[in-house]
């Protein structure tokens, strides 16, 4: 009887054991930061935001400000998943025989960024983009290293990347671009989505424009240097704070080192009104611009 008792005793203490491993193992659970990341496919990007500002799909005919697009993703990425890290952006795009380009470099260099290329055809259609979203969707999935996907795009072939996402637990939010007529994403992948959100012209406005548009090119103008750049950045701040008071300060600086989209265009343009050069597409600049925009207000605080 004595050992019958031992026994049961013994077995209480090991499911006390369980249910204590267990708790704590729920508790750090929840501790756990979810993490999202955005998939763009450039391809329906600069379709999509050219028609759209621009009226043409040709890429040779408006720039696109990636950088500027990018930050302005991630800050509306943190707006709708609050309590949620981001992991970084991943930017599809084609190139011959999957050589970056330039513009594609750029974009490669910048921070939380993941360009992965397809190939384009001798018509300058993308080929194996998609299949290179569902592979990182799925991995990022199974893996837990994500918990929400943001995906732009609008391909029909993207189904597959999303049911294999959410075959893994992954929640994915298809975001769209406005369409000036008609629908610009295929019906299939609405239905198979989470949630979906649509894009529209006044977000894309601040950096897309036609290339005949260009502002601050004269004949001639020199290039600043990082240094001249960045001094003016500093100039903005300065200005910044003394509008808008170090209350304001403190609303920004726990978003650093990302600027919201609204104040980051609003310091390009007069950046480049002082400088009177364009800084589009120059993401060296562009980041001495932000650099020393944030050294400013960081020695303010």
């Amino acid at each position: 009887m004595d050992a019958m008792n031992d026994d049961l005793t013994a077995f209480a203490a090991r499911i006390d054991r369980t249910n204590e491993l267990l708790t704590r193992m729920l508790a750090e659970v929840a501790k756990t930061p979810s993490t999202h990341a955005i998939f763009v496919d450039a391809g329906y990007l600069y379709a999509a935001a050219g028609r759209l500002v621009a009226g043409t799909e040709d890429r040779r005919a408006f720039d696109l400000d990636a950088e500027g697009l990018i930050d302005a993703l991630i800050d509306r990425a943190r707006t709708i998943f609050a309590d949620s890290r981001l992991l970084r952006v991943y930017w599809y795009d084609g190139a011959r025989r999957r050589i970056h380009t330039a513009e594609q470099q750029s974009i490669a260099e910048l921070p939380d960024v993941k360009v992965r290329l397809g190939n384009l055809n001798a018509n300058n259609q993308q080929k194996g983009v998609d299949s290179l979203i569902r592979s990182d969707l799925e991995s990022l999935a199974r893996h837990r290293a994500i918990s929400d996907a943001a995906l732009l795009g609008g391909d029909e072939d993207l189904v597959s990347a999303v049911e294999a996402a959410q075959g893994y637990g992954a929640r994915v939010h298809l975001w769209g671009i406005e369409a000036p007529e008609g629908r610009n994403q295929a019906e299939p992948l609405l239905w198979e989505v989470d949630s979906q959100r649509t894009l529209d012209l006044d977000f894309f406005k601040p950096y897309v424009s036609r290339r005949a548009d260009r502002t601050y090119e004269p004949a001639g103008a020199a290039r600043p240097t990082r240094d001249d750049v960045r001094f003016v950045g500093a100039q903005i701040a300065a200005k910044w704070l003394a509008a808008r008071g170090r209350e304001s300060l403190g609303e920004l600086l726990p978003g650093h080192p990302y600027l919201p989209g609204s104040v980051d265009q609003d310091l390009l343009v007069e950046a480049e009104g002082m400088l009177q050069y364009s800084l589009r597409g120059q993401s060296d600049l562009r980041r001495a611009l932000r650099d020393g925009f944030w050294e400013h207000l960081q020695t303010q605080y």
